[in-house]
């Protein structure tokens, strides 16, 4: 029995660690929300069926132990064989989930160590039980069941981690809070200019930077850090007190988030680069995008300048029920109040737009970036240097240096091949522009989707759409994931496209490969468009 017991542990082990890391790792991407790790863990629940077994299994060796040496065995050795396949399973999706790995930040260290003291715990109760209650000496004792029980409870045991460590994380998360409250204090000529908006924002972010640093030192948010202790990480290790201007991403996923960004940070100006379906799933309507996103303007204090795309439908049926003074808008399909872009000329060269300011100074621009979406990204950025004294005339030069950011219809040149590289867009509005963009380049041009996600009931009318534009502008198209494309395909085949130019792979790397091999006697494009997270 003794024996039995340690081959269990040996199993045991491994698996508890492979399978706390990987719900561990969904937790993460799951931003550590309780809510939205059930709703994936019910809708995933097809790949981690075994955990629920092997709940099951431990239960029943545990209440049925000792009917008779012979189950006792055949059910040690079910045991032993759930075990060995959940350590095969879990090393194999450790593996493939790399997109975004595991970052064993403080916080997942607590909570590794909370689940740890847990399991402990409650095999030293177990223990002390058949010890205090002398049901069963204690080389008799069911610890098999126990052990495969507490494997398959990782499935929700990062949450109870997570609910036991906070008070501990209000309070470390809170000390890094003043603390950066207190550097802000202490840089009361610093101006900080707040960036939020569906899309765009991360881009505007970085264009401002390259468009004010001409003039200011100037410090933005890193990469895409966009929440309160990504803002604090900023603050604290980045800033300086030589620093003229802060510009500030603020993301959000539900109501009240970008509020929690602005009295953090008292922003003195805001930027909204647009509004429009996205993380619908959390959001639960546009209504409540709109609310959230114009946090920002409700922030701003007296003086305070507003930048808004005058463009977006959904900023400006907003207006129609709230006042925000004289905001700056900026455009680029319309003339309008505010600054205005014109004479727009696209190729797979670049962009080039001539700007005209509200006092009528006007400049032509040209650029590297690729596509008419661009345009009101980098009218944002213009609208907000040009308004902090610096002239259209000067900007010529730093627009000619705008790079594409990572990610973000990033060009990669590989010989015979471009990629271009658009895996952190992910909404209907900047996926038809992409390929739209796409459709500019003379030669093969393919596009390699899995889709979009977090739009809602909505979702699968927003991917069929995209398959009627994507029919439009591409030569070849290969999906990613049969179930999720599924109503991208419908909309492809709707559009009469070619049923033999659609192929359909399970991972992103196989179509990507294939897209390779394809041979022609043109330049390929290859469109990266989407490349959803490890939780998807």
């Amino acid at each position: 029995m003794m024996i039995r017991t340690l081959i269990t542990l040996a199993l045991a082990v491994p698996a508890f660690w492979l399978t706390m890391r990987y719900n561990m790792h969904m937790f993460q991407l799951n931003v550590y929300m309780a809510g939205e790790q059930r709703a994936w863990i019910r809708k995933n629940r097809h790949l981690q069926w075994i955990l629920y077994f092997a709940m099951g299994l431990g239960i029943v060796r545990m209440l049925i132990a000792y009917a008779s040496d012979w189950l006792d065995i055949v059910l040690d050795v079910l045991i032993w064989m759930t075990l060995a396949v959940i350590i095969l399973v879990y090393r194999l999706m450790v593996e493939m989930n790399s997109k975004k790995p595991l970052k064993f930040t403080p916080r997942v260290k607590r909570m590794i160590v909370t689940i740890i003291v847990i399991c402990l715990l409650v095999t030293g109760v177990f223990v002390l039980l058949h010890f205090t209650k002398g049901r069963l000496p204690h080389d008799r004792m069911p610890l098999s069941g126990l052990f495969v029980f507490l494997v398959g409870s990782q499935l929700w045991m990062c949450m109870l981690a997570n609910f036991i460590n906070k008070p501990i994380e209000k309070g470390v998360n809170d000390h890094y809070i003043n603390d950066a409250k207190r550097i802000l204090r202490q840089n009361p000529d610093l101006t900080i200019i707040g960036v939020t908006g569906s899309y765009g924002k991360t881009s505007v972010k970085f264009f401002l930077e390259t468009l004010l640093k001409t003039r200011y030192s100037t410090l933005v948010t890193p990469e895409s850090y966009n929440t309160p202790m990504g803002i604090v990480i900023t603050i604290r290790k980045m800033l300086k007190p030589t620093h003229e201007i802060f510009v500030c991403e603020m993301g959000a996923r539900y109501v009240g988030e970008i509020k929690e960004d602005c009295d953090l940070v008292h922003p003195h100006h805001g930027l909204i680069t647009s509004i429009g379906p996205q993380h619908l799933d959390t959001f639960g309507s546009l209504e409540n995008i709109q609310k959230t996103k114009f946090e920002l303007a409700d922030a701003l204090p007296e003086g305070g300048l507003l930048f808004l795309n005058g463009d977006n439908e959904y900023i400006n049926d907003y207006l129609e029920d709230h006042d925000y003074g004289e905001p700056v808008f900026y455009h680029a399909s319309e003339a309008g109040s505010g600054y205005h872009a014109s004479d727009i000329s696209v190729s797979s060269l670049g962009t080039e737009f001539t700007v005209t300011a509200p006092g009528g100074e006007s400049e032509r621009f040209s650029m590297k970036l690729v596509g008419a979406h661009n345009v009101i990204n980098v009218m944002g950025a213009i609208a907000v240097a040009h308004r902090f004294g610096i002239s259209l005339e000067e900007l010529r030069i730093p627009v000619r240096r705008l790079r594409s950011v990572p990610h973000r219809m990033e060009m990669k040149a590989h010989g015979d091949v471009t990629i271009i590289d658009d895996a952190f867009n992910s909404n209907p509005i900047g996926s038809k522009a992409a390929v739209e963009t796409l459709a500019l380049f003379d030669g093969m041009r393919i596009l390699i989707t899995p889709g979009m996600v977090e739009l809602g009931e909505d979702e699968a009318e927003y991917n069929r759409k995209f398959g009627t534009y994507a029919a439009d502008c591409c030569d070849r198209i290969f999906l990613v994931g049969e179930k999720h494309t599924e109503p991208i395909k419908q909309g492809i085949l709707e559009k009469g496209f070619p049923e033999k130019h659609i192929e359909v792979f399970d991972r992103v790397e196989d179509a990507i490969s294939r897209a390779y091999a394809v041979k022609t006697d043109q330049h390929k494009y290859i469109l990266l468009e989407n490349d959803l997270p490890d939780n998807y």
